[in-house]
């Protein structure tokens, strides 16, 4: 980013900030549920602690982000239409070798812990099936985690695991009604959620939900009709993904600058509407966050094998977190020039900046030098 924009624009100030909401927010709707209250009342000073960690290393000249993205695993056991880990081939049916381990990924959270990361976003593949992992982070109660989930290995053991550690948030993938979510995600599929949405609600746990807005869906997601449906089943977070097209064919479905301004409007009236509920898009309106927060600005990835990426729409990397601090990591060549350069707050279409512009990506990430 140039330094003109840096002066315009406080990545500090504006990830703060977004961090006080989401927490606030969360407190809000966890109000008549005394055990949930009480872990997210202890989490907000733990928030508060890591926001002050941030604010002393920007000083000292060094940003940390306070998201962490964590694709746990590279297994998973649907075929989602449109998938991007499937189509950029970090998904797969079978478990891969040499992926981290449960002590790997708990160092990983540790150190976390100690640089002011608040969130650390579990993801796959499929991540409920390293249940090893997600007990790993159940540890951490200074940090949450969501859980972005298919929903179909949500079991016992699980339900008992999220009453225990109550920083373990599962948000379920939901495409809208029946039909648009089983022609996407599989015969049976909806069904499943609902189950497990109406068991979360009679054992007083909360979940959450994550939709893929497409330019297909986006009214029928954003709907007050089916966010109440939600919410009656006990629902009190909606994660809004933008779709990324991974194919030519499918950038028609990417959500463009007017989609965009509607569900920015949608979810303002949703916040209003339903205050008991936590309303989070990603990756958001990126013209007011001076530009895309991948690549360490917000947030950044660590894939299944510990490759540290921009984002898991961008899947480059130049180092792997085997072999460095997450420190060094977020100060990486490519991160580095991907914050220097203009490329985090160029123009593009719809979806996903670094996707759209992965051409400049790879020249970056092959060039000796690094230059922006």
């Amino acid at each position: 980013m140039s330094e003109s924009t840096n002066k315009e624009f406080d990545i500090q100030e504006y990830m703060t900030k977004g961090v006080e909401r989401v927490v606030a927010d969360s407190i809000k709707a966890t109000l008549k549920d005394p055990k949930e209250s009480a872990f997210m009342l202890k989490f907000a000073s733990a928030s508060r602690a890591a926001s002050k960690k941030r604010a002393k290393a920007e000083k000292e000249g060094e940003h940390i982000p306070p998201f962490l993205i964590a694709s746990i695993t590279s297994s998973c056991n649907l075929h989602c239409a449109g998938c991007y880990s499937r189509c950029n081939h970090a998904t797969v049916d079978e478990e891969p070798v040499s992926q981290l381990s449960s002590e790997e990924w708990l160092d990983i959270f540790k150190e976390a812990d100690d640089i002011g990361v608040s969130f650390i976003l579990l993801a796959g593949g499929e991540p409920m099936i390293r249940r090893d992992i997600i007990e790993a982070a159940g540890k951490m109660q200074n940090i949450l985690f969501p859980i972005f989930t298919n929903g179909t290995y949500v079991d016992d053991r699980y339900f008992e695991l999220f009453d225990k550690c109550r920083n373990l948030i599962p948000v379920m993938s939901i495409e809208g009604g029946k039909d648009i979510t089983d022609a996407r995600r599989g015969k049976g599929v909806y069904d499943k959620l609902i189950s497990n949405m109406d068991e979360f609600k009679s054992k007083g746990l909360i979940f959450g939900a994550s939709v893929t807005v497409t330019t297909e869906n986006i009214h029928e997601v954003s709907s007050d009709e089916f966010i109440k449906k939600l919410a009656d089943r006990g629902c009190k977070l909606v994660v809004f993904v933008e779709f990324v097209p991974v194919t030519d064919d499918a950038e028609e479905l990417a959500p463009g600058d007017e989609e965009r301004e509607f569900l920015k409007g949608e979810i303002a009236r949703l916040r209003s509407e339903f205050p008991e509920m936590v309303f989070i898009s990603f990756p958001g309106d990126e013209k007011s966050s001076g530009g895309c927060l991948a690549a360490g600005r917000g947030f950044f990835h660590i894939n299944s094998h510990g490759g540290a990426e921009p984002c898991p729409f961008s899947p480059y990397s130049d180092v792997n977190i085997r072999n460095t601090s997450l420190k060094e990591a977020v100060n990486s060549p490519l991160f580095k020039a991907l914050q220097d350069g203009n490329l985090l707050v160029d123009d593009h279409n719809g979806g996903c900046v670094l996707y759209e512009k992965r051409e400049q990506v790879e020249a970056i990430i092959n060039s000796n030098t690094y230059a922006s």
